[in-house]
């Protein structure tokens, strides 16, 4: 006698489940550092999957189950899960953006550190900023929104129903756009600023010629810049928990359009 929790349509179900959400996972910035394993990651991918298993109803379709069917099934939806993942990546893509271009405006253009993320040098302007957004992602609990969000996924696209010739592309590349005008609002003042500075010492440099405005406009940009960046932070934090709040619904929205 063969158990209902133990056929094979089951273990398909809970594979295509743990396709989506095992994709989604191992792409969220909390996760794509070294110190995460891969089987931390696997391992919590597994823990949600079964939690979901009991509670979404999803059933497939005999063309699904073959072999081809299911291979074909479970790509879309890791496909699908790195799409989510990378919707969520992008406001950190904006923030290491416009920390990148401040820090070489200050004079931090030879300044790189070891990024654990990805294992390579990096400006240190862009890894505090980097490491404050993930500080904040996590305060705000947006990790559990996601997980919301990703058990909605499965009653608005049901497993297979990914298409890429729809509206997936044209969203992605308007969000995109986005995220590199929050990237820009992010390092305005300090811009700015720094632009001011270099104006006045050009005109420095033309009225005393004997000044060294070369070896004096590194610590008067580089101590500027520190004093806006602390002096604005709250603007920061203001612009990144907009854009965390509005991550549910261009999930969602990602998820109609695909």
């Amino acid at each position: 006698m063969q158990l209902e929790l133990f056929s094979m349509e089951n273990w398909y179900v809970f594979l295509v489940i743990l396709a989506r959400m095992g994709a989604v996972i191992g792409s969220l910035p909390i996760f794509t550092t070294v110190e995460s394993t891969i089987r931390l990651r696997v391992g919590l991918a597994v823990t949600i999957s079964i939690l979901l298993f009991p509670v979404l109803d999803i059933s497939l379709s005999p063309d699904q189950l073959t072999t081809l069917g299911f291979g074909l099934l479970v790509a879309r939806e890791a496909l699908l899960g790195l799409l989510i993942g990378f919707v969520t990546q992008l406001i950190f893509f904006a923030v290491q953006f416009g920390a990148t271009i401040v820090g070489y405006q200050m004079g931090f253009a030879a300044a790189n550190i070891l990024d654990p993320t990805h294992q390579q040098q990096v400006p240190l302007l862009s890894q505090f900023q980097n490491v404050f957004a993930i500080m904040l992602f996590l305060v705000l609990e947006v990790h559990h929104m996601i997980l919301r969000v990703m058990v909605r996924s499965y009653e608005i696209l049901e497993p297979g129903g990914l298409n890429l010739a729809g509206g997936a592309i044209p969203f992605i590349m308007d969000l995109a756009g986005d995220m590199l005008v929050l990237g820009l609002q992010l390092i305005a003042p300090v811009m700015f600023v720094l632009t001011l500075s270099m104006f006045i010492l050009g005109i420095l440099s033309r009225v005393f010629s004997q000044l060294q405005v070369f070896m004096l406009s590194f610590p008067v940009n580089i101590s500027i810049a520190l004093i806006i960046i602390g002096l604005g932070m709250e603007r920061i934090v203001t612009l990144l928990s907009e854009q965390f709040d509005q991550l549910s619904e261009r999930i969602l929205q990602l998820l109609h359009v695909v």
